[in-house]
């Protein structure tokens, strides 16, 4: 009976674990073609990766003015400023006054160090984000842990190679959307220890001794 118990759960966590899948992959179909943010943000943020219309598409909101700067997250150190201008596939008068590049992001995590820290220098709030379809719905919770106080605009960028449609048909779209998910639910599951853990920290203080009202003595 226990044996049988066992199985039954592992079969319902597999279960819940593949609808959970074709529900991300359906959120990444239903995120493309992106759609223009009607109003302006105060700046737009390009997270560097696996296909360069990231960087065009930012530059393209850039020159629509949809925001005041961009910023370039996530460059490769050996990439001098003027290499990265024909990857835009925009103005050098635009490039020069207007795009930030930043370096120091090695990962997801690390754009949304960086793209928080740039946001705070510059004391912007409102931004919209560019990245790939599949990719969006992870840059976006890191983006949110790192900077709480933004409002976010995705703007996924269709990965050519990816038919998010018939993913399951190519062994390299379900390999892309597999591992993403994957590392998705990852995220998820680390806010949401961090979460737990902050909140028993809280209730923790609340008990302690000294925390409570100092007594007067007689």
């Amino acid at each position: 009976m226990k044996k049988r118990k066992i199985m039954l759960a592992v079969l319902s966590l597999i279960l819940l674990w593949v609808a959970g899948l074709f529900f991300f992959a359906d959120r990444v179909i239903d995120s493309t073609p992106a759609t223009e943010p009607e109003d302006k943000a105060d700046a737009i943020v390009a997270l560097t990766g696996a296909s360069d219309m990231r960087i065009r598409e930012g530059m393209r909101l850039l020159e629509r003015r949809k925001g005041e700067r961009l910023l370039i997250s996530g460059v490769n150190k050996e990439v001098r400023r003027p290499e990265l201008l024909p990857v835009t596939d925009g103005s050098k008068r635009l490039y020069d006054c207007c795009v930030d590049l930043g370096f120091d992001a090695v990962d997801t995590v690390g754009n949304a160090a960086e793209i928080a820290a740039w946001a705070r220098a510059k004391d912007y709030d409102d931004l919209i984000v560019v990245t790939s379809d599949y990719h969006m719905p992870r840059s976006l919770l890191e983006i949110k842990q790192a900077l709480p106080e933004a409002t976010l605009h995705a703007y996924p960028v269709a990965t050519p190679s990816l038919d998010a449609r018939a993913w399951w048909k190519s062994t390299s779209g379900s390999r892309v959307l597999v591992i993403e998910y994957c590392k998705y639910l990852a995220i998820l599951g680390r806010n949401l220890v961090g979460s737990v853990a902050s909140l028993f920290g809280k209730d923790k203080d609340a008990e302690s001794p000294a925390s409570a009202p100092e007594t007067s003595k007689k």
